[in-house]
């Protein structure tokens, strides 16, 4: 679906910007509605709530700023939705896929959702809420081509939405010249990029191993073990090393984790010329004179 042009209608039920909206290609039968907690019952009055169906379930990052992701499938949209809504509080949007004819079986549903999750792991924008990974369900050919083709117009629709759910990290880097920077702070040795979507600490970086006495027991030291659990974070000769290209809500936030202490990321990476990502990102914008 990638690089060819393509017309995209958004829909807005109740008139509100923010609310819920519904969109869809103009040539596909695929329809994604972005459904805000608040306007729930909304989408429940709607046929389409009794449809199979794809959702995502997404919600903000509590430590990190890293955004949080849930993904399912049902056979009943409203009722699943509905139990979600009072068993699990960390989403604050839904994102649900149906079929404009309501032709999605099961064996669509079960396929998208596995591949969403395959999708969405190796993307790593958002922490999966999802206790596993699953495993590939039996899919006819045919079926499965069907679905590779809805999931290729579903990727589209949720990051017009805002939702890059499967996009690659560094899709949306700036067009300017490219600058890695680096921090080497308490024996480290991480290399990162300050793109628009974050601060992103790239594959092959090496983070301190051992937490500082001050900050075990903290928000930070569960961040930390969480990308462990996740496996973005493995031990290696004595360091951590990053297995996969990370994205981290601010400079601070990936500093602290490298260097496994509180840090001021904005004076911590470097860039190649010797001045930081302060110099570089802020201090230039403040200061036209500053090159």
């Amino acid at each position: 679906m990638s690089g060819t042009p393509k017309t995209i209608q958004i829909f807005l039920p109740t008139g509100e910007p923010r609310g819920l909206r519904i969109a869809e290609l103009t040539t596909s039968i695929v329809r994604v509605f972005e459904i805000p907690r608040s306007q729930l019952a909304d989408f429940l009055a709607m046929p389409e709530a009794q449809q199979v169906g794809v959702y995502y379930l997404v919600g903000d990052g509590e430590t990190d700023g890293q955004p949080r992701l849930y993904i399912g499938q049902t056979g009943g949209l409203g009722s699943r939705l509905t139990q979600h809504n009072s068993k699990l509080d960390f989403w604050n949007r839904a994102l649900v896929v149906v079929s404009l004819t309501n032709s999605l079986t099961q064996t669509h549903a079960g396929f998208l959702e596995w591949l969403s999750i395959q999708e969405a792991g190796q993307v790593g924008r958002y922490r999966r809420e999802n206790g596993n990974t699953g495993s590939r369900p039996y899919t006819p050919a045919p079926l499965e081509a069907d679905c590779r083709e809805i999931f290729a117009i579903t990727r589209t629709l949720v990051a017009t939405l805002g939702f890059p759910l499967f996009e690659a990290l560094r899709t949306l880097t700036p067009t300017k010249e490219r600058l890695i920077y680096q921090c080497t702070a308490s024996g480290t040795s991480a290399t990162g990029e300050y793109t628009a979507d974050g601060f992103i600490v790239l594959q092959g970086s090496k983070a301190r191993l051992k937490l500082v006495d001050s900050v075990v027991g903290t928000a930070l030291d569960r961040s930390r073990q969480k990308l462990i659990d996740d496996g973005v974070l493995v031990e290696q000769e004595g360091m951590l090393r990053f297995t996969r290209d990370y994205a981290f809500g601010s400079p601070s936030m990936a500093a602290a984790i490298v260097t496994a202490r509180t840090a001021n990321g904005w004076i911590t990476w470097v860039g190649p010329d010797g001045r930081t990502l302060d110099d570089v990102e802020r201090r230039s914008l403040a200061d036209p004179a500053i090159e």
